[in-house]
């Protein structure tokens, strides 16, 4: 649902989610799409004083201390109402009123799985605190998005042991590898991010499914990076990367990942609809000549 716990540099975009989630999901609707959306525990709650009763005890002691979102938490506003930066239970609940919608975890605060000052230990404890979060809306999580892609394979038996079935892994294409947030992404990694959203560097990126696994890895194809001005005029090439790699994975038989933050949204509103209206209609044009079809991360880990 968002893409960071603390939302305090993201401003307008949080507020604009709120018109962009039931956009997305009319959409979904109107183009029968089936999508998982990964929500932070954190923000499934309408009310300081529940979301304080679910807080795990044990917590990430990172050596960057302004990684964590616990600090300041008792002086949020005290509901959604009053403070729409911080709660979401209302959208969960959009959410999950929408037919073919999966509501999975982003962690509960958003956890940083490759920074110094954290152990497995204390990301049990986290995801323990996500499952619970999502039990009160009658929920049982079982597809897994890192936090910033953050994908550390030794913690997924953790994942596996508290009932997570699936987990959106990295592209294998070198600009994508799982790094920290810190220090580790440099300015190649980026530009090739870059180049890549618009030009064909790293590939289609469509997969197979594996055969049998405790937990499944349905890596990211594309990321649907949203809408900038200063880049309108790159915007066909945006889309047709997206929809040709989509075709091509169409065409062999394969999977493909499409991902995006909702919160990406928040600006540009209405132009980042129009080219997720695209995909989509692209996408129905698959599913009739090429039996294409659209489930969510817990059916394609079935």
């Amino acid at each position: 649902m968002r893409d960071k716990a603390s939302i305090a540099s993201y401003g307008p975009n949080i507020l604009g989610v709120r018109e962009a989630i039931p956009a997305m999901l009319a959409l979904f609707r109107r183009y029968q799409v089936r999508a998982t959306w990964a929500a932070v525990g954190l923000v499934l709650f309408d009310s300081r004083r529940e979301l304080l009763r679910y807080l795990p005890d044990r917590r990430p002691n990172y050596a960057e201390p302004e990684l964590s979102p616990y600090h300041g938490l008792e002086q949020i506003g005290e509901d959604e109402r009053s403070d729409p930066y911080h709660y979401g239970l209302s959208l969960a609940r959009r959410i999950l009123d929408c037919e073919g919608m999966e509501l999975g975890s982003h962690t509960f605060s958003h956890y940083y799985c490759l920074e110094r000052g954290q152990t497995a230990g204390d990301f049990r404890a986290d995801l323990e605190a996500s499952v619970a979060a999502a039990a009160r809306l009658g929920v049982r999580p079982v597809s897994l998005v890192f936090p910033r892609n953050q994908c550390r394979l030794d913690y997924l038996q953790v994942c596996s042991n508290l009932g997570f079935t699936s987990y959106r892994g990295n592209p294998p294409a070198w600009m994508y590898r799982e790094v920290s947030e810190r220090g580790q992404q440099g300015k190649l990694r980026r530009a090739a991010q870059l180049v890549d959203t618009y030009l064909d560097l790293a590939g289609d990126l469509a997969f197979d499914l594996p055969d049998s696994s405790a937990i499944r890895n349905l890596p990211a194809s594309r990321f649907l990076s949203p809408y900038r001005p200063a880049r309108r005029r790159l915007e066909p090439l945006r889309l047709r990367r997206i929809q040709d790699a989509m075709t091509r994975a169409a065409k062999s038989g394969g999977c493909f990942h499409l991902w995006w933050h909702p919160h990406n949204f928040g600006s540009h509103l209405n132009e980042n609809l129009a080219i997720l209206a695209e995909i989509l209609r692209h996408y129905v044009n698959l599913r009739e000549g090429y039996d294409m079809e659209s489930v969510t991360m817990q059916e394609a880990s079935v």
